[in-house]
């Protein structure tokens, strides 16, 4: 096949069945057919009412045909689509589909978000595919996470001006290498290393999680990261869901899946309420970051939340507000209410799953 009749298959792919016309279009082979048959099933309106719809049998057939058709990205994402286009979440109610389901980060968020009408056979499965995509996330952030804040909290303890007794020589000499002096064969110790005697002291992390629909994939990663960070004796870590009201979830940890089943996504957002209940648990300021994951569509008191916000931050913690935390980029939020953040001298952003742990330790400890 030439590189023109690729470009006009995969055009035809694209556009879909009534873009053939009259003339016939590119041939398309076995495999080709195949990836535009599920592909028409999903995206043409006339194919979708005889062609998915809610029947079990067609719906797992096409499960099947997308992961044979296509890469694992790519189904994931044509899944998520017929979850959003087609209404299928009836689909993940039945246990024999979620079996055949290829899991991912959206994927648990929607299950979270119908937790309370899965049927009791349906709740097992749905408990292995979340714990299954809860690990797979938990292998690739937990190194990470441990060596980003260990490492800044080694940093941080070092005597920069230590006693004669408390200098660290293997670091200092290192370090001033360049202050060699080869007519006398020794280094001016310019810049002196040592260890403080004493230990830092124990950094203490608030989580309020916003647990409104449009925060579903974030809210995954933020309690696999909780709960990774519950592990580390050198952090006191707080876990605090929210919608208009206020839940601790602090006990759930270190279980990333009680965690995950103890929220309850969906509903309305009180923003205001959980600052609140954040400046109770903020007892050591200058060792505290506050960690406010919200798109920030507040749904009570503006006026009453940015009071809150003041007083945190004059109190003196580290106040981080994260608009998302997802690989999926810029998200939608209150952008009137994130400029009112960034003129009390905040910076509301979006973080990768993979750039949290810098972000965080950065924070902890400069």
């Amino acid at each position: 096949m030439s590189d023109y009749d690729e470009y006009r298959r995969k055009w035809r792919l694209i556009l879909g069945q009534e873009a053939q016309g009259d003339n016939g279009g590119p041939e398309l082979d076995a495999r080709a057919t195949g990836m535009d048959a599920t592909l028409e099933a999903l995206y043409n309106s006339d194919e979708r009412k005889g062609g998915l719809g809610p029947s079990t049998p067609n719906v797992n057939r096409w499960l099947g045909d997308i992961r044979k058709y296509f890469p694992t990205d790519t189904v994931q994402l044509l899944q998520r689509d017929a979850l959003e286009r087609l209404g299928l979440q009836q689909m993940l109610l039945e246990p024999e589909l979620l079996e055949t389901i290829q899991p991912d980060v959206h994927l648990v968020g929607t299950l979270l978000s119908l937790k309370n009408v899965l049927p009791e056979r349906s709740r097992e499965t749905a408990r292995m595919v979340v714990r299954k995509v809860v690990e797979e996330i938990e292998k690739q952030l937990r190194q990470p996470l441990l060596q980003a804040v260990s490492g800044r909290r080694r940093q941080s303890i070092r005597n920069r001006r230590p006693r004669h007794a408390d200098i660290d020589w293997d670091q200092t000499i290192r370090v001033n290498m360049k202050h060699y002096q080869p007519q006398y064969r020794t280094v001016l110790p310019v810049n002196l290393r040592g260890q403080k005697r004493s230990k830092a002291s124990l950094k203490h992390i608030i989580l309020l999680i916003d647990q409104s629909g449009s925060m579903a994939t974030s809210v995954v990663y933020a309690g696999v990261l909780s709960c990774i960070l519950a592990s580390l004796p050198s952090v006191k870590t707080h876990v605090v869901a929210f919608d208009t009201s206020v839940v601790d979830l602090t006990a759930r940890l270190p279980d990333p899946i009680e965690l995950l089943f103890a929220l309850q996504l969906g509903g309305g957002t009180d923003i205001g309420r959980a600052l609140k209940y954040a400046e109770q648990l903020n007892v050591a300021p200058r060792d505290t970051v506050l960690v406010l994951l919200s798109d920030l569509f507040e749904g009570g008191s503006v006026a009453n939340m940015l009071q809150s916000v003041r007083r945190l931050v004059h109190s003196g913690l580290t106040f981080l507000p994260i608009l998302a935390l997802n690989d999926q980029g810029a998200p939608a939020f209150d952008q009137e209410v994130a400029a009112q953040f960034t003129e009390l001298g905040l910076k509301p952003f979006a973080s990768t799953p993979g750039a949290f742990p810098e972000v965080l330790a950065k924070a902890l400890y400069g």
